[in-house]
């Protein structure tokens, strides 16, 4: 398989195993979705305490996210991926074996480090590897791997819960986490995808644009030759490389200041932000309460979690094929004035629905629309920006930052959604996600440029010159 001189089955492969980590980020993030209510009565959790509970494996993907940048630029992309492997092996583990509710936080946090670290150097690595005509496309396996970590979730917690009332299992242990404490089965079970990551992470080489940076060439050289068909694309894609790293070297902190570069760093911490206030994970962490909420029994709105979570899958696999062919931007413009529809009638439906006889299936019927738009723009276009809009010298930090960014934002729907049902009412945090796609669609028409089809070297001299016209 062949184009533009690339070895293409290589660089999907590559792009495949980086991906994994994905999965993982998917699982971990959705699971939890079907342990609140057991978890909330088995501890007896305040509100505050069971928003404590959802968003403490965020404060680990928010110091994950804040090291990940600095760890894979010292240890590299490869190793930092291995890492991440490791800590979701122990979460998984130990959520599933904890003694009390302090220790479940503990491994919860662990995981959360996992998270924030994988969140970063996944798509940062899938980026450096591919060819600029498909990067987005390569990027976008990952936000694939996301969404079917979080279907692989959201059936493995389906699955506990319907067999849980006849389950009989000969070992007490067995009988404890996937029956009478079922939460620690769907906590536990993230573990068989933890493995395979860690052993697949070893298979690939590391990224060469950081063996370029690290000033190892030869060995970068060599990449380069496997990822292309030829040896004289793989000199010129050296070369493109070698060249946006020549010049004055400064130090990765300070090179963040310069007018172009801090322009593109402020503007990634921006979009991260507010792409977390715009309701989308509030329905991924608090699904099933929403749906009991709004009148579904208890399995009926776990099963409709399971639908949110395959059209998020199946409208992302449509992304993936469609990010490189219609560009960025159009995809975030459709997208996301979609969403703004959706968000005000889940709204209005919670507002006056039940007086006006509506039936929960409609409901559903929006937030499935509301889904399928955010997967085909701000999910899947974010991660595939925030890896290519940086130099190659600052892309670890200057994605750290942006990361971190997106990860506090993340924290504070988790915490508060909870405290926004309550006192906003459901309506009020509709509307009021609505509110927030706007400035997100202003920085995304005026501010970002459209990246389809660049190289990374010359989306770097897009922000350089936009940085003299500062």
């Amino acid at each position: 398989m062949q184009e533009s001189g690339s070895n293409l089955g290589y660089v999907i492969f590559l792009s495949f195993v980086a991906a994994l980590g994905g999965i993982l980020f998917g699982y971990d993030t959705a699971v939890i979705s079907g342990t609140t209510s057991d978890v909330t009565a088995q501890f007896g959790l305040s509100e505050m305490s069971k928003g404590w509970y959802v968003g403490c494996a965020l404060v680990g993907s928010i110091i994950g996210v804040a090291f990940a940048g600095v760890m894979s630029d010292y240890l590299g992309r490869k190793k930092t991926l291995i890492v991440s492997a490791v800590l979701f092996s122990v979460s998984a583990i130990g959520c599933c074996v904890c003694s009390g509710f302090s220790d479940l936080v503990a491994y919860r946090i662990v995981g959360g480090l996992g998270i924030g670290i994988v969140s970063i150097v996944s798509p940062m690595y899938i980026s450096e590897i591919s060819p600029a005509k498909i990067r987005g496309t390569m990027v976008a396996l990952y936000q694939l791997a996301v969404t079917m970590g979080l279907l692989l979730a959201y059936l493995a917690n389906y699955i506990i819960l319907s067999g849980s009332a006849d389950a009989s299992y000969a070992s007490p242990f067995l009988q404890k986490i996937f029956s009478s404490e079922m939460w620690r089965g769907m906590l536990g079970s993230e573990s068989v995808l933890t493995v395979l990551f860690l052993l697949v992470a070893f298979a690939i080489p590391e990224s060469p644009r950081w063996l370029m940076v690290r000033g190892r060439e030869r060995e970068a050289m060599k990449v380069f030759r496997r990822l292309k068909t030829d040896d004289a694309g793989a000199r010129e894609e050296f070369a493109l490389t070698k060249a946006s790293l020549s010049g004055e070297v400064k130090s990765e902190w300070r090179a963040l200041l310069e007018p172009g570069i801090r322009k593109a760093v402020l503007l990634g911490v921006a979009i991260a932000m507010l792409g977390q206030f715009m309701g989308v994970n509030a329905v991924l962490y608090y699904g099933p309460d929403i749906f009991a909420d709004a009148g579904l029994a208890s399995k009926d709105s776990s099963f409709s979690t399971v639908l949110v979570g395959l059209v998020n899958m199946l409208t992302t696999v449509l992304a993936v094929f469609i990010i490189d062919r219609v560009g960025r931007k159009k995809l975030i413009y459709y997208g996301v004035s979609s969403m703004i529809v959706c968000l005000v009638l889940i709204g209005l439906y919670f507002l006056c629905g039940a007086d006006w006889g509506v039936s929960p299936v409609v409901l559903l019927v929006l937030f499935l629309l509301y889904i399928f738009s955010q997967a085909i723009s701000i999910s899947a276009v974010v991660f595939v920006l925030l890896s290519e809009m940086y130099p190659n010298r600052v892309r670890g930090i200057a994605m750290s930052i942006a990361g971190l960014s997106l990860w506090v934002g993340t924290y504070l729907i988790g915490q508060f959604t909870p405290w926004f049902m309550n006192h906003l009412t459901p309506a009020g945090t509709f509307f009021f996600f609505a509110l927030m796609c706007l400035p997100y669609m202003y920085l995304m028409w005026k501010k970002i440029p459209e990246t389809t089809g660049k190289t990374l070297e010359e989306i770097e001299m897009f922000w350089k010159a936009s940085g003299k016209m500062d």
